[in-house]
This record gives C-alpha cells, structure tokens and sequence, in this order.
C-alpha cells in the first residue's frame, strides 16, 4: 500500500493561504473602487433621482394584473436626454417635458406587439392625458415615413401625439443604459426625466390596474406644482 505524502509544516499550508487572502482582498477593493467609479460615472448613480426610487418602492404592490411585467426602478437613474422629431419635423428632446410624468414608448410598424398595445395607449392619453402627464410614443420606423402616420389614421388613433426616430436611435441610446431588450419598450418617467418603471413589451395600459399605476405614480409630481 502506497504511503501518505508526508504533510507540509503548519507556517508551510498557511502561507498559500494567507496570499490568498491578500489577493481576495485586493480584488475586492478593485472591485468596489470600479464599481463606486462607474456609479457615478454612469446615469444609474444621479443622486437627484432618489426620488424615483422611493417613489417607485412605494407604488411597487400596484404593479400587478395587467402591468406585472413593469419592473420598479430599485437605483437611480436619468434617462438620457433622447432626441427625435415632432409630426412637423420639429426637434425635441426628452427634457422638453420636464415638470411632467410621461409614459416614455418605442413603437415601429413592423412590431406586431406594438401594433396591438397601440389603442391601450391612445386611449390611456385620452383617460390621463393633461398638464401632469403624457404618453410619447416615439416611433422608430427607418424605412417609409408615411407608414406609421398611416397607420394612426386609419386604426383612427387620435389622442396620440407623433414622434418619430427615422434613425431609431432612441432605441440604442435607452440600450446603452440597460432600457431597451426589445419592442415595444416603455418607461415611465418622472418630472425630473428618472426612471420610475420599466417594461419590455406590451401592457393593456387602458386598463384598471394600468390607470391605478399611472396615477399614483403621477400624485406626487402633481402635488408640487
């Protein structure tokens, strides 16, 4: 029978594991030195957006039913001032509704989901549309520009105002911070441009329990102005 290797002297097995422990150790301050960095480097860290993030904890148990798949925003984060154009070609910006909540979504003709959640959010700016909230619906279309405006007309989608990306960049730009996986994309938006909630793919936003949503999510906004 082969013998046991004889064993290494006690200070001979600790010392691995010492250096062991340096390195972790180092890593682990790395780790949270580029962590805290890029926090504060990145959107995610903008302090003025802890407002959000309580509000979004306190209107958490309202996203359910027909808006369960909205995920409440758990760190702070500004949306980048996206840029796109009105129906007349006008630039505007995202910040050009600060002051008010809006319900922030990417649409395109060649979505099918899109297709469909379109009504529910032309309806739901018929029900809350107003000086303290607002859906924009921006579309993304790159090819014919008359197909979407076609297509508002003739599903008789009024309420709706039209905002288009013809290089769909608004898309890229919410990819870049973790906000847009797919179509349709929505964000509900605070007055200080913070993300509230977020959800890939479609919502019946005409609903019940989207109304409860958007409401308590617009209150706060509304009583401070």
């Amino acid at each position: 029978m082969p013998e046991n290797p004889s064993p290494l002297p006690a200070s001979s097995r600790r010392l691995p594991v010492a250096i062991g422990a340096v390195v972790a150790g180092a890593l682990i301050g790395l780790a949270g030195y580029y962590g805290l960095s890029s926090l504060k480097r990145g959107s995610g860290g903008d302090a003025a957006c802890a407002a959000a993030v309580d509000l979004a904890k306190k209107i958490a148990p309202l996203a359910h039913g027909e808006v369960a798949a909205v995920t409440m925003a758990s760190s702070a984060l500004r949306l980048p001032d996206l840029a796109f154009e009105d129906a007349a070609g006008k630039p505007r910006k995202l910040s050009d509704w600060r002051g008010k909540t809006i319900l922030l979504n990417l649409w395109a003709t060649w979505c099918v989901p899109c297709r469909k959640e379109m009504p529910a959010l032309d309806e739901l700016q018929g029900k809350l549309g107003g000086k303290d909230f607002e859906v924009v619906a921006i579309n993304i279309d790159t090819r014919d520009p008359d197909k979407p405006k076609n297509f508002l007309k003739e599903a008789n989608l009024t309420k709706l105002a039209y905002f288009t990306d013809q290089k769909a960049k608004v898309f890229q730009d919410l990819k870049a911070v973790g906000r847009a996986l797919g179509m349709p994309t929505s964000v509900l938006v605070d007055a200080q441009g913070c993300e509230i909630g977020t959800i890939a793919g479609p919502a019946e936003w005409a609903s019940e329990d989207a109304v409860k949503l958007i409401k308590a999510a617009v209150k706060p906004a509304a009583a401070g102005s």
